[in-house]
C-alpha cells in the first residue's frame, strides 16, 4: 500500500520530482528517462509506470532554462526508448507470449490481453499507433502483436510512426503549455486530466464490449428458443 501511495505521489507531482532528479543526477537524468520509458513500453509487467504524463512533464521542465534539461536530447532518447521497448515487447510476445501469460496470470492479466485484442480487432495494425496514447494497452499491444497478430516488418512500421507521434505531440505540448501560470499552478490537475483523457478510449471499449455481450446473448436465446 505504501508503494502505491508513493507511486501515486510521484505521478501527481511529476514535474517536482523530475526537477529534483535533474538537480541530483545531472546528465544521468537522460538515462533515467530512457529506462522508465523503455520499461513502460518494453516490459509487459510494468504498465503502471508513467508515460504520457512523464512526456508532458519533460517538455514543461525543459522549457525552463534553469532546469538544465535539453529538450532535444531528452526527446530523441525517449523516442529511441519507445521504439526499442515496443520491439523487445514484441519479441517477448512472439517467442514466449503464451507461456508467460499462463505462468504469470496475476501479472499478465487476461483481461488486459482481451482488451488489447479488441483494439486489434477494431483498428488492425493501427492499434500499435493508437495504443501509444492509451495506458495499459500501450504496454500490451506489442506483446499481443508478437503473439501472432502482426508480422515484424508491418509492426516496426507502425511502431516507429506511433513513437514519433507520441513523443512529437506530447513533449512539445509540455514545452508550450507546461509553464503557463495556470497550468504550472495546477499541475496535479493537469496530470489527472492527461490520465483521464488517455484512459477514455479504453473505458469506452470496455463499456461497448459489455453492451455487445448482453445483445449477443439475447440473440442467441432468441435463435434457440430459450
Amino acid at each position: 500500500m505504501d508503494l502505491i501511495k508513493q507511486l501515486f505521489d510521484v505521478v501527481l507531482h511529476l514535474q517536482e520530482h523530475l526537477h529534483q532528479l535533474t538537480q541530483d543526477y545531472g546528465g544521468w537524468i537522460y538515462g533515467i528517462l530512457f529506462l522508465i520509458i523503455f520499461c513502460e513500453t518494453g516490459l509487459v509487467v510494468t504498465p503502471f509506470l508513467p508515460g504520457d504524463s512523464l512526456l508532458f512533464a519533460v517538455g514543461a521542465l525543459a522549457a525552463d532554462p534553469a532546469s538544465g534539461l535539453d529538450i532535444w536530447l531528452a526527446a530523441v532518447l525517449i523516442l529511441v526508448a519507445a521504439v526499442l521497448g515496443d520491439t523487445v515487447n514484441y519479441s517477448i510476445g512472439k517467442f514466449s507470449g503464451e507461456a508467460l501469460a499462463a505462468k504469470f496470470p496475476r501479472i499478465i492479466k487476461q483481461k488486459h490481453l482481451d482488451l488489447t485484442a479488441e483494439f486489434f480487432e477494431k483498428y488492425g495494425g493501427k492499434t500499435i499507433i493508437l495504443a501509444r496514447f492509451v495506458p495499459i494497452v500501450r504496454t500490451f499491444a506489442p506483446f499481443v502483436a508478437g503473439s501472432g497478430a502482426m508480422n515484424y516488418r508491418r509492426f516496426m512500421a507502425f511502431n516507429m510512426i506511433g513513437a514519433c507521434l507520441w513523443v512529437g505531440i506530447i513533449v512539445p505540448a509540455g514545452w508550450f503549455f507546461g509553464n503557463i501560470p495556470v497550468v504550472k499552478e495546477n499541475f496535479e490537475l493537469v496530470v489527472i486530466g492527461i490520465i483521464v483523457v488517455s484512459v477514455m478510449p479504453m473505458v469506452f471499449e470496455i463499456w461497448k464490449a459489455r453492451q455487445v455481450k448482453p445483445n449477443a446473448e439475447g440473440e442467441r436465446r432468441e435463435a434457440t428458443g430459450e
